[in-house]
């Protein structure tokens, strides 16, 4: 996520929201106060618990992979995840944080974030994003994945293609002495070759012990613009990638986050660490579950 203009301390939630020039429309899961606004330095050893954490939430978002099919609703998914997390000795952070009611969101063709689980069935030809944060002995690994509903349309397969591609492009950039501008650069340079757009109102968080944390980190930018990446940064790089144009707007239930021309819209997030020599990645699936379409079987 981007930073906030220094006249601002809103920050992230699922994934933080903020809208400039024009006024930012910040659900209430997405504030933070002044206590957390210094980027933290984590230490060697601090980097395993976040490691187990992040692929616990990993191997959740592969649990629930075979039951993603036409006919089930995105509550069901939910109750899932929510029954898997506690079965596996975490908790959904997303439960109950800031008046959330869900252990996930799951957000289903033109909801760009935030999508809250309920009566919706899914139907063949959707694509969905389902994104979890587990909190395992206090640390937050946080991830989301794509998922397609039986065959799905080329152009759906191309934009979770291009999302994915975009997302580890954004990664490939992480090391130290880069800069956050460098991720966001690297990611609107591949969506936009594909003449896909990124949305601007939400972006990747810095995390660990706390849910939300700075830095915020953009998925567009300019070369050598924002802060220096350094080791023990922990965040997430979760790029939302339109198939029309880049504007949203939030439902009237606070959370739901959709593309104004409805257009379809993709998403990945992986938690990262920036290490001595580069990036390590705390949340990639342990089944390989990387992109849809996934083995079946």
């Amino acid at each position: 996520m981007r930073s906030p203009p220094p006249s601002h301390a809103a920050a992230p939630l699922l994934a933080s929201l903020q809208r400039a020039p024009r006024p930012r429309i910040l659900p209430a899961m997405e504030r933070q106060g002044p206590e957390s606004r210094k980027i933290i330095l984590h230490t060697p050893e601090e980097f395993e618990p976040m490691r187990r954490a992040g692929q616990l939430a990993a191997a959740c978002l592969d649990m629930i992979t075979p039951h993603v099919v036409p006919g089930t609703t995105t509550g069901a998914l939910d109750r899932r995840i929510h029954d898997w997390l506690l079965d596996h000795g975490a908790t959904p952070a997303t439960l109950g944080y800031r008046g959330y009611t869900k252990s996930s969101c799951i957000s289903v063709n033109h909801v760009v974030c935030h999508g809250i689980p309920g009566e919706r069935v899914l139907q063949d030809g959707d694509i969905l994003n389902i994104d979890v944060t587990a909190l395992l002995d206090g640390w937050h690994g946080d991830t989301s994945r794509m998922y397609a509903v039986g065959e799905v349309p080329k152009r759906a397969q191309l934009l979770m293609d291009v999302t994915h591609a975009a997302m580890m492009a954004g990664i490939a950039a992480v090391k130290p002495g880069a800069t956050l501008g460098d991720v966001g650069h690297a990611i609107q340079a591949l969506a936009e070759r594909h003449r896909f757009s990124v949305v601007r109102d939400f972006c990747g968080h810095g995390l660990g012990r706390s849910f939300h944390a700075p830095p915020n980190v953009l998925h567009f930018g300019r070369p050598g613009e924002g802060p220096v990446l350094k080791p023990g940064m922990f965040f997430t790089i979760e790029p939302m990638i339109n198939a029309g144009r880049p504007d949203v707007k939030v439902l009237e239930d606070g959370w739901t986050a959709v593309t104004r021309d409805r257009s379809l819209s993709a998403q990945f997030e992986h938690t990262v660490a920036v290490t001595e020599t580069g990036v390590e990645i705390f949340t990639l699936s342990p089944a390989g579950y990387h992109k849809p379409p996934y083995p079946t079987g």
